[in-house]
């Protein structure tokens, strides 16, 4: 994937990081810039994964496997991260109330998509009793598919308990969840949604939404349209305000964000939005400020870590990058 930036200065300079679908910095990998005239330059990442550009004035495309746009003003320096093709993990072979099973994310997508998977299929075992014996027998069986890594077995008993009880909102997250630890994300998205518009006032399947993070649904209409629905909802509800503002352009967004931190002051990915709007309009005396605030309500918050790294190291500030980006890699490990 490419995408075009726009480079404004006499001499521009134009950084970032590559990393992994595990959000794990990428070393010796090769990055491409190519001018409006298709003239090319190639630079290697370094060590830590990073890559820079000096280039003067014009429009270019930089590119790795992935993309990331952003403009640079005179003087100034771009931040760009880019995301080669997402790591693979080993295809696990188990054996799970009598059904075996190849195919749990053998292949499907990013570390990130992996943790989200992991985390709904717990939730989803959380939710509670229908006090419907039947109901229940069905929910158990695939919960625990689901839990042992089978997805695909667990998305074929969740269809017929959404065939039995169409009303069931945790017969539609389970399938939901289940589709989607199988990697196929537009069905997950549309049971997803099914079950957000079964009681749109109900905040749970919302936040089962709020989890996912694969691209295909996160940056979906459906997507955007059903956070703005919760956040008006659920106006008083700090995860509603954040989830919806992470579809939206960093001028609607940051109204939201700064909501979402005043209704919980601990919701650290909150202060890291903020931070990141703050970067991109290059005012990181701000940044900093709200990376550092994300750091001091969640200090295992790596992403945290990470994107002050990021504003350290723009400002020449390599001591202290070198130290936020080794928090990041032991929260990593």
């Amino acid at each position: 994937m490419n995408g075009w930036q726009a480079a404004a200065a006499v001499l521009c300079v134009i950084t970032g990081t590559v990393y992994d679908g595990q959000h794990h910095p990428v070393p010796a990998v090769k990055v491409y810039l190519q001018t409006a005239d298709k003239r090319e330059m190639t630079v290697q990442t370094d060590s830590s994964g990073v890559y820079r550009f000096s280039v003067p004035a014009g429009l270019y495309k930089v590119h790795a496997e992935g993309e990331a746009a952003v403009t640079v003003t005179a003087g100034k320096t771009g931040i760009t991260d880019l995301t080669v093709q997402p790591a693979f993990f080993d295809e696990p072979k188990f054996t799970a109330a009598g059904v075996t099973d190849y195919t749990y994310q053998g292949g499907h997508g990013s570390g990130a998509n992996f943790r989200s998977a992991e985390t709904l299929a717990k939730e989803t075992a959380a939710l509670g009793g229908s006090g419907d014996s039947n109901e229940d027998e069905i929910f158990t069986r695939g919960t625990e598919l689901l839990n042992h890594r089978a997805p695909q077995a667990a998305a074929e008993v969740f269809t017929k308990g959404v065939g039995l009880f169409p009303q069931s909102l945790r017969m539609l997250l389970g399938l939901a969840s289940a589709c989607y630890a199988e990697g196929d994300y537009d069905t997950a998205a549309r049971w997803f949604y099914k079950a957000t518009d079964l009681s749109p006032s109900d905040p749970k399947p919302y936040l089962f939404l709020g989890r996912v993070e694969a691209k295909q649904i996160t940056e979906s209409d459906g997507y955007r349209e059903r956070m703005e629905r919760f956040a008006k909802v659920q106006p008083e509800s700090a995860l509603a305000n954040y989830y919806y503002g992470t579809t939206l352009p960093d001028d609607k967004a940051q109204g939201l964000f700064e909501k979402a931190v005043k209704l919980d002051p601990k919701l650290g990915m909150g202060y890291v939005r903020l931070g990141i709007i703050e970067a991109r309009k290059e005012r990181f005396v701000e940044a900093v400020r709200e990376y550092k605030r994300a750091i001091a309500v969640e200090p295992d918050l790596g992403e945290a870590h990470y994107r002050l790294s990021e504003v350290y190291r723009v400002t020449g500030e390599m001591g202290k990058a070198k130290e936020e980006m080794g928090v990041f890699e032991r929260l990593g490990k």
